[in-house]
């Protein structure tokens, strides 16, 4: 059954149900009302209340507002509050006093007050269905077809040349970054209107083992925790995108899905980019993954060229997967770039076992286990400027703390500056910060960037 026929029918439905309603009021209304039809009654009404929401909400799933019966309004709203207050006042009030078994005027009003609110009610939009119309505003208004008073109408706040990304929006973009950048999908995410301070431990605690028991004299030495505090503050942060004039002026094409998705990669890159390396002139990280992980040297450093590689490589990942501290070591996990999975995937042990084992079963997207641990592979691993260099990290990458500042994020549309190409360009700014954050004394990860020559 097509649309078209769909709303027919349900529109059918729609005045049915309001005609059942309609005779249920009258009974209701009726001064002769036992409490025993109230019960029916009662349970009547409430069934065929609900049936009558049902299809209005469905009504308006399919005509994509929420006001699926918005004409009938006026006159069931007038029609049964001056029947409902003559039924209370004319013809039950003095008669039901002295006559048993008839319904009281409360339960009355509040059979009439279910029926009437039944009437009165409008369809509600599904949430896929309400997510998909602010969607479509959000965008549609980003590109200027669509005014800020009717985004405004739909929750998007519009003003000053930007809009606020809607959290359906910023929920696509943050579901898009979860799987491109890796330190998000295995990070620690914290959502905040403002800054937050982690503690760090710089001392440990020491435990006093004795054999016999304190005397006065003897009392237990104090042993401080220290915590020195490491403060996220979240920076200023944005991404650019561009999109042809003729592109948005094309009928018949999804331009709020182009628009959206256009966005999302611009802004995953710069956030992976800023989270892994914090290279920007005008934005540094000093809590990037390739700042503070510690830097790893094998004992033996491996020569890639020689007949023994792939047994060296291999005891220097048992060496490096073993110097954290063991809990540490519990949550690991390798992230390296696809140089480290090319030289990886080449290589095997002397007794003739690959390096890169296959998982038995899917793991978050792993690509297979190095020395009993699960792998990602991810091109913002890469050594600035070298990307052929093989580099791997390791450790517990829930150390890496993210903030997002709730309803920070916004778009603005950039028309000037591109009108010489016939281009629109659509900044997303937003508020966050990431840091690897650990003790000194237990350092969260490892990075090894490994020697692609020989040492003579």
């Amino acid at each position: 059954m097509n649309n078209k026929k769909m709303i027919e029918t349900l529109t059918r439905m729609k005045e049915q149900s309001e005609t059942r309603l309609k005779s249920l009021q009258t009974r209701a209304e009726d001064p002769k009302l036992t409490e025993e039809d109230a019960k029916a009654l009662q349970e009547a009404v409430d069934k065929e209340t609900q049936a009558h929401q049902d299809v209005l909400d469905a009504l308006a799933d399919l005509t994509g507002d929420g006001g699926g019966q918005q004409e009938d309004g006026p006159d069931t709203e007038d029609e049964p509050t001056d029947q409902g207050e003559s039924g209370g006042t004319e013809n039950g009030g003095e008669e039901s006093e002295g006559r048993s078994g008839i319904i009281n005027e409360e339960t009355r009003a509040g059979i009439t007050k279910a029926i009437r609110s039944g009437l009165q009610s409008t369809g509600k939009l599904s949430k896929v269905k309400r997510d998909e119309q602010v969607r479509s505003a959000f965008a549609q208004t980003v590109i200027g077809k669509m005014s800020a008073e009717e985004a405004r109408s739909l929750g998007i706040v519009a003003g000053n040349g930007a809009v606020t990304v809607p959290q359906v929006v910023a929920d696509e973009v943050i579901t898009y970054a979860q799987e491109e950048n890796l330190l998000r999908k295995y990070g620690s995410v914290v959502k905040t209107s403002g800054e937050v301070k982690y503690p760090v431990l710089v001392k440990k605690a020491v435990g006093n083992g004795h054999k016999k028991e304190r005397a006065d004299g003897d009392p237990i030495p104090d042993e401080a925790i220290e915590f020195d505090e490491v403060l996220l503050e979240p920076a200023e942060f944005d991404a650019l995108a561009t999109v042809t004039k003729k592109l948005l002026a094309m009928t018949g094409l999804p331009v709020e899905n182009i628009v959206i998705e256009e966005l999302t990669k611009a802004y995953v890159r710069q956030e992976a980019d800023y989270m892994f390396n914090g290279d920007a002139a005008d934005n540094t990280n000093l809590g990037a993954l390739a700042k503070k992980a510690v830097a790893f040297a094998p004992t033996v450093v491996p020569d890639l060229t020689a007949a023994d590689a792939g047994q060296k490589v291999y005891d220097a990942l048992i060496e490096m997967k073993n110097t954290p501290e063991t809990e540490t070591m519990k949550n690991g996990r390798f992230i390296m770039n696809r140089a480290a999975l090319t030289m990886v995937e080449k290589m095997k042990t002397a007794d003739g076992f690959p390096l890169l084992r296959p998982l038995t079963q899917a793991e978050n997207g792993a690509g297979g286990t190095l020395v009993g641990f699960p792998t990602d592979v991810t091109d913002f691993a890469d050594k600035k400027d070298a990307p052929d260099v093989p580099v791997l990290y390791f450790g517990d990458f829930s150390k890496f703390y993210i903030q997002d500042v709730i309803g920070a994020m916004e778009v603005q549309k950039l028309v000037e500056r591109y009108a010489d190409t016939n281009r629109i360009g659509f900044k997303i700014y937003n508020l966050l910060d990431g840091q690897l954050v650990y003790s000194p004394f237990e350092p969260a990860v490892y990075k090894w960037e490994v020697a692609t020559t020989a040492k003579a």
